[in-house]
């Protein structure tokens, strides 16, 4: 009987962390609109192209402009979700 009742804690206890960890590996929910094109649940890094640009965050999360192409150098800026600004960077990054 105690077998039974060890072995029913770990799967319940398994059960709960893979119901409870893909949250957060999963990518944005909503849209993410660059210059006009948009992602839908977009998740990484997206080139924005060297001139100013329009970002549109339309998702559920953070969405960080990044400098330089590639997601690298300094984050210029962070938009909220709901928000739209114009931005300098080269590429904006979200998760």
């Amino acid at each position: 009987m105690r077998r039974i009742a060890t072995t029913l804690g770990a799967v319940v206890a398994a059960a709960t962390m893979a119901l409870a960890l893909p949250g957060s590996a999963f990518a944005a929910t909503g849209n993410l609109v660059i210059n006009g094109i948009g992602h839908k649940d977009p998740g990484g890094c997206y080139s924005t192209g060297p001139l100013v640009s329009i970002i549109v965050n339309q998702t559920d999360r953070l969405a960080y402009i990044y400098s330089d192409a590639d997601c690298f150098g300094e984050v210029q800026a962070i938009v909220q979700p709901g928000l739209a600004t114009l931005s300098f960077g080269s590429s904006v990054f979200i998760r």
